[in-house]
């Protein structure tokens, strides 16, 4: 295997576990916490929205560190280590408590949420620090990121779908299991991140920056242009809703029969949606050539309309082809936004504040606006869609998403009015 290759082929082990990792619990913590615990959906939506509270307070600090003080591939690999441990702690909180008399006052799910929060403030910043050090890895040995990164990067898609097939298979989707297998996952990359390139950090320039600038605030003034504040207001609004089907999607799908096909294999045809992800992707030059990027970000949220509709029909005669249906429609959902978004943020802003933009385009949809969805939506569960004998409305919840998904579309299609840009 000539150099070349052996580059690729290590970065592409890289992304494969950097998402595998994740995809060994993100969809079937709902499951584990409601089903295997039965707990509420508030204290289960509180744990999951260290996710979106991770997205906000750590990518722009740790981009720093590896900017200007430390290599980014150590870094990189310490943080998976970190995440590693507190993955590996889960199953072990009955012995943590023994261990430590002052943690057992505190209730289950109380420590599992710092637990979690703990991993998340590790785990969050890897997502663009793994970018960053593939990039500069390519570069230094003369490879085109624009040509060569993509076919690396799907293999972190495929890499969350083997992981979410080995927790279902596995028996693992309602027990602390998946998290052995995400701790495992996670360490192994940590410790193989230490044999990657030297990415040596770029060092102080001779420009002078405010701390305001460094931690990429600068962004914000691109509020006071009417146009980019309300495309910011949307992204909060979508990103509400993204992470509403990894919440819940596994949670639902097992509360179908027992033995049934749907409950045996959730995980599996949920990862469908995954599968989709890969294949709209690749659609995306051919959508914005065709229609433009206001059409494809409006495609994407009506999308949406369609993801929560099908699954709110999901239990009726013809469920698993509408379900099967509303994980396909997830990759225009999830991509068509959030890919046409970034080159929406890169063709409409300065070049001097471009980096510092698409992070604020990630805050939005990922950290504010998650953490608005996550909350918002465990609250309204718990309070008006759990029956008297304590089973889940779900037809009622989803109905609710896809009714809120379709005000969010019509008022975009109306009130957002994209410039063309000259040919």
């Amino acid at each position: 295997m000539n150099s070349t290759a052996a580059i690729k082929t290590r970065l592409t082990l890289v992304s494969f576990l950097q998402f595998f990792v994740w995809g060994a619990w993100l969809t079937t913590i709902g499951t584990y916490c409601t089903d295997g615990k039965g707990w509420t959906f508030p204290q289960f939506g509180a744990i999951f929205s260290t996710l979106a509270l991770s997205s906000i307070l750590m990518p722009s600090i740790i981009g720093i560190i590896a900017d200007k003080w430390m290599r980014a591939e150590k870094l990189y690999g310490i943080l998976h280590l970190v995440y590693g441990a507190f993955m590996l702690l889960i199953p072990n909180i009955s012995a943590l408590q023994g261990a430590f008399p002052a943690l057992q006052n505190m209730a289950e799910y109380e420590l599992l949420y710092w637990i979690v929060f703990g991993g998340m403030l590790a785990y969050m910043p890897t997502i663009s620090l793994s970018n960053s050090v593939s990039y500069r890895i390519l570069k230094m040995n003369q490879l085109e990121v624009q040509k060569d990164f993509p076919p690396i990067r799907v293999w972190g898609t495929i890499g969350f779908i083997a992981a979410m097939w080995l927790t279902n298979l596995s028996g693992s989707k309602a027990t602390a299991d998946q998290f052995y297998i995400a701790g495992a996952g996670a360490l192994l990359l940590g410790l193989y991140a230490f044999t990657l390139p030297a990415c040596l950090p770029q060092g102080k320039t001779n420009e002078k920056k405010s701390v305001f600038s460094q931690l990429g605030l600068d962004a914000f003034q691109l509020f006071a242009n009417y146009r980019m504040a309300l495309f910011f207001v949307f992204s909060i609004l979508l990103g509400a809703a993204l992470q509403l089907s990894n919440m819940y999607g596994d949670t639902y799908l097992s509360s179908f029969p027992k033995g049934t096909l749907v409950e045996k294999y959730s995980t599996i045809i949920y990862s469908i949606s995954q599968v989709s992800e890969t294949i709209f992707i690749l659609t995306i030059p051919f959508f914005l050539k065709r229609f433009g990027i206001k059409n494809v970000m409006l495609f994407a949220l009506f999308a949406w309309v369609l993801r929560y509709g099908f699954f709110a029909y999901g239990d009726t005669t013809f469920g698993l082809p509408l379900i099967v249906l509303s994980c396909f429609v997830y990759g225009m959902a999830f991509d068509f936004f959030l890919i046409s978004g970034s080159m929406f943020v890169e063709s409409n802003t300065d070049s001097s504040i471009r980096s510092s933009a698409q992070g604020l385009f990630i805050m939005m949809t990922n950290g504010i606006g998650a953490y608005i969805g996550t909350v918002a939506s465990s609250y309204l569960i718990g309070k008006y869609y759990i029956l008297p004998d304590g089973q889940t409305n779900w037809n009622g919840a989803w109905l609710l998403f896809a009714g809120y998904a379709l005000v969010v579309a019509v008022l975009f299609m109306i009130l957002f009015r994209e410039k063309r840009q000259a040919a």
